[in-house]
C-alpha cells in the first residue's frame, strides 16, 4: 500500500509538471497583452514589458517562471491586481468557492444517494420514474439556468434567501447567502451520484452473495446496509473525485450570477484583462486539486471494499 502511494505520488508530480509547462505556453499564445492600453505609449509599453521580464526569450521566461514555482512556491505577480502575488490571490478568493463547492458536493451526494437508493429499491415505479426525470434535468439542464430560477423566485420573490453573496438576512443561519449558489451547483451532483448508484445497487441486488446473505435470515434493511450499499458505493466514489474539481471550475458561471467572490470570479476577470500570471496559476490549482483528487480517490477504493488490491503483488 505504502509503495503504491509513493508511485501515485511520483506520477502526480510528473503530470501537474507537465501541466504547468503546458499550461505556460498556451496562456502566451492567448492574443493581446496584458498592458493593451491606449494610453501608454510603445515606450512605456515595453518599459513594463522589460520589468516583468515579458520581453525576454519564451523558454528563458519558463525555465524562471518554472523555477519560482518549483524552489519558492512563487507563480509571479498580478498585473492588475496592484502587483500582489498570485498565490496570495487564489488563498484570498478559495475560501468562498471551496464554501459553495463543499455544501453542494454534500448536499448532491445525499440526496442522489438517497435518490438512487429509493429508485433502485423501487425499480419501475413512479418512484423510479421520479428520480429518472430527476436525473435527466440534471445533467441536461445548465448549473447558471438553476441559479436564476432560484434567484428570481426564491430570492427576489420569496425573500426567503440573499440574491448576493455576503448579504445577511438577519436570521439564525449566518452564512444563508451561500445557500441558493449551493443548491443550484448541487443539481448535477444529485443526478450523476443518483444515475451511478441506481445502476450499479440494481446489479448488486441481483448479485448472488446478496441472495444468499437474504437466505440466512437477514433482514432487508441489513441486506442493504451490510452488503448492498457498501458495494454500489464503488462508483459512485469514483465520480466523487472528478466531481469536486467539477464543481469548482462549474461555478464560474454561478459565482458571477450571485456576486460570489471567488476562483470563478477571479478567472473570468484575468481572462478579460489578459493577466496571464493569474490565469496559469488559476488553472495549475484546478489542475493539482483534479489531481489529488483522483488519489484520493483511489486511495479509498481499498478503504470502500478490501477485496480490491492496490498494491503490488495483491496485498493492500
Amino acid at each position: 500500500m505504502f509503495r503504491y502511494i509513493l508511485k501515485r505520488v511520483a506520477y502526480m508530480l510528473v503530470t501537474l509538471l507537465v501541466v504547468i509547462s503546458v499550461t505556460f505556453f498556451l496562456v502566451r499564445l492567448l492574443p493581446g497583452s496584458p498592458f493593451d492600453d491606449s494610453k501608454l505609449t510603445p515606450q512605456q509599453i515595453a518599459l513594463v514589458n522589460h520589468q516583468y521580464g515579458l520581453d525576454a526569450p519564451v523558454p528563458v521566461q519558463f525555465a524562471k517562471y518554472l523555477g519560482n514555482i518549483v524552489f519558492h512556491g512563487n507563480m509571479g505577480t498580478a498585473f492588475q491586481w496592484d502587483n500582489k502575488p498570485v498565490t496570495g490571490i487564489i488563498k484570498a478568493r478559495i475560501g468562498s468557492s471551496a464554501m459553495i463547492g463543499a455544501q453542494s458536493l454534500v448536499l448532491g451526494t445525499i440526496v442522489g444517494l438517497g435518490l438512487g437508493i429509493i429508485s433502485a429499491l423501487k425499480k419501475n415505479s413512479i418512484w423510479d420514474q421520479l428520480a429518472t426525470i430527476i436525473s435527466v434535468l440534471g445533467v441536461s439542464v445548465p448549473s447558471f439556468v438553476f441559479a436564476a430560477v432560484l434567484q428570481y423566485s426564491l430570492g427576489l420573490k420569496a425573500g426567503w434567501f440573499p440574491v448576493t453573496w455576503g448579504v445577511p438576512l438577519g436570521v439564525s443561519f449566518r452564512y444563508s447567502w451561500t445557500l441558493l449558489p449551493s443548491v443550484a451547483l448541487s443539481f448535477f451532483t444529485i443526478s450523476t451520484v443518483c444515475r451511478f448508484a441506481r445502476a450499479e445497487l440494481v446489479e448488486v441486488l441481483g448479485s448472488d452473495y446478496i441472495i444468499t446473505a437474504r437466505s440466512k435470515g437477514l433482514t432487508g434493511a441489513q441486506v442493504i446496509v451490510k452488503h448492498a450499499i457498501r458495494n454500489a458505493l464503488i462508483p459512485v466514489i469514483t465520480v466523487l473525485g472528478p466531481l469536486v474539481v467539477s464543481l469548482l471550475t462549474g461555478s464560474l458561471v454561478i459565482e458571477k450570477v450571485f456576486a460570489v467572490p471567488g476562483l470563478g470570479d477571479l478567472l473570468v476577470k484575468a481572462i478579460s484583462t489578459n493577466d496571464l500570471f493569474v490565469i496559469s496559476g488559476v488553472a495549475i490549482f484546478y489542475s493539482a486539486l483534479y489531481i489529488f483528487s483522483v488519489l484520493v480517490v483511489d486511495i479509498l477504493y481499498g478503504v470502500i471494499d478490501p477485496r480490491i488490491r492496490l498494491a503490488e503483488g495483491g496485498k493492500a
